[in-house]
């Protein structure tokens, strides 16, 4: 284990299209976070069960499998309240109420530096 005093700050980028997923993971770290990747809703649950230092969970919504990415912010924020959320589609638009309270939606194509700093703002830390 890494002890008490360590904190990672890790993104969870979650988004099924794996070139998308590779560059929203190299940005994220090049700003100076931890990334954890996942394919899908399922994959997700699982690096969040094992990875303790996940701050955010950046995801898309549409996705193959049983649950879509407003399905797994609703259950992030059930089972992991303190973690936030970022949630990102190009084909559908987010009622307000369909997503958990705190989490942000973000519609494609989206900028990347606007994406960076809206993590930044919400789980804040490593940008140097």
């Amino acid at each position: 284990g890494f002890g008490v005093f360590y904190v990672s700050m890790t993104v969870l980028v979650v988004e099924d299209e794996p070139l998308i997923r590779l560059g929203l993971a190299s940005a994220i770290e090049e700003a100076g976070y931890e990334v954890a990747e996942a394919a899908n809703a399922s994959e997700a649950i699982l690096v969040l069960e094992s990875e303790r230092g996940v701050r955010l969970v950046l995801t898309d919504v549409d996705m193959p499998g049983g649950m879509d990415g407003i399905r797994l912010a609703h259950y992030v924020r059930d089972r992991w309240p303190p973690v936030q959320l970022i949630v990102i589609s190009g084909k559908v638009g987010v009622r307000p109420g369909e997503l958990p309270p705190g989490a942000r939606f973000v519609s494609k194509p989206y900028q990347e530096p606007q994406l960076l700093g809206l993590v930044q703002a919400m789980i804040g830390g490593a940008i140097g």
